[in-house]
């Protein structure tokens, strides 16, 4: 007998083209990239936040930027304990104030000195480094050694007159990898801070298929040369172009085991996004929140066989933009049981 063949059936291949075509959806439905953990095994009780102008900017950026009437609200005692004990509730010791933008000169922005001494008796037992720096060629012309130098004796007079200050947190954006002109500015300031005080750097997150933009990348051996000359590094892990959460705690997973690999023995902040810039391109607040970046980062550190000794903890991006809900998915899904 010749051999039978087997009949052509639609409604099988139908099936077997179904099936192919939600293979990929059930796989994305069960895809964690990151993970959600709330026992607080990574609060290390040693985390950071970025704070407004108004805790140490002098009367003149109040008047300039139409916010006279805020005054009393940044430099009343109570206001500043309330600070305080929020910050402390929360598992942050490092807070960086806003004061930049530097002049074109490099002198950093001003300050009330009678409102610095209050906000750091306020924070006894917090370390206060201002956030100082600017916009890459406009107000930061780190390609000028005058420009340095000013910008150097700034700092160091800031720190002089103020000695409670733990140190400074240096912010140029955007700064494309190789720049070496930062690389000269760190020289220089590690050299001229005076003795015990820390040198922050806002840092810049590994290059990513995602955003090809150099200007916000820093490749490996950029990256390790920046590490070496400070002595914590606050990575800012957003702004990312994405439009999917999964996306962004599996970039957030691969990005957070990088950076602490890159920062050799630097203690590393993992810059958390808490803000609300959804007009900006760059930055949808759907996908870069709180929750997610937790998610992610947490899947990054729980991949590896140990956490690195140089994991600090995380930093939040930023205190005018932290509500009420955000606060909980902090204390929620990240601190230590003992401390929400």
């Amino acid at each position: 007998m010749p051999p039978r063949r087997a009949k052509f059936s639609f409604k099988r291949v139908l099936t077997a083209l179904l099936v192919l075509l939600l293979l990929p959806a059930v796989a994305w439905m069960f895809w964690e990239p990151g993970k959600e953990i709330t026992d607080g095994r990574h609060d290390l009780g040693r985390n950071g936040i970025w704070l407004q102008h108004g805790w140490l900017g002098d009367d003149d950026w109040f008047h300039r930027n139409g916010k006279a009437d805020q005054i009393p609200r940044f430099r009343e005692p109570q206001n500043i304990a309330a600070l305080a004990a929020l910050l402390r509730t929360n598992g942050i010791t490092d807070v960086f104030p806003h004061l930049c933008p530097c002049s074109l000169e490099g002198e950093i922005a001003g300050r009330d000195p009678a409102q610095v001494e209050r906000f750091l008796d306020g924070l006894a037992g917090f370390r206060v480094m201002p956030w100082v720096g600017g916009v890459l060629g406009v107000q930061a012309r780190v390609h000028k050694p005058e420009w340095r130098a000013a910008f150097v004796a700034s700092v160091t007079n800031l720190l002089h007159a103020h000695p409670r200050l733990a140190g400074v947190q240096i912010n140029i954006e955007p700064l494309p990898s190789g720049n070496l002109d930062l690389l000269k500015l760190l020289d220089q300031l590690k050299t001229a801070l005076p003795a015990g005080k820390l040198l922050s750097l806002a840092a810049y997150p590994p290059p990513t298929r995602w955003q090809p933009v150099p200007e916000v990348h820093w490749d490996e051996p950029y990256f390790r040369e920046v590490a070496r000359r400070c002595d914590q590094l606050a990575v800012m892990m957003y702004d990312t172009s994405l439009r999917s959460g999964k996306l962004y705690q599996q970039l957030m997973s691969s990005w957070t085991r990088e950076v602490l690999d890159w920062s050799g023995g630097t203690p590393v902040l993992l810059g958390v996004p808490a803000y609300d810039d959804a007009d900006s391109g760059y930055h949808d607040p759907a996908v870069e929140n709180v929750r997610h970046a937790l998610h992610g980062f947490r899947g990054g550190l729980s991949r590896l066989a140990r956490v690195p000794t140089n994991f600090q903890g995380a930093a939040l991006y930023a205190d005018w933009e932290m509500d009420a809900a955000e606060w909980a998915t902090w204390r929620r899904e990240f601190l230590q049981p003992t401390n929400r």
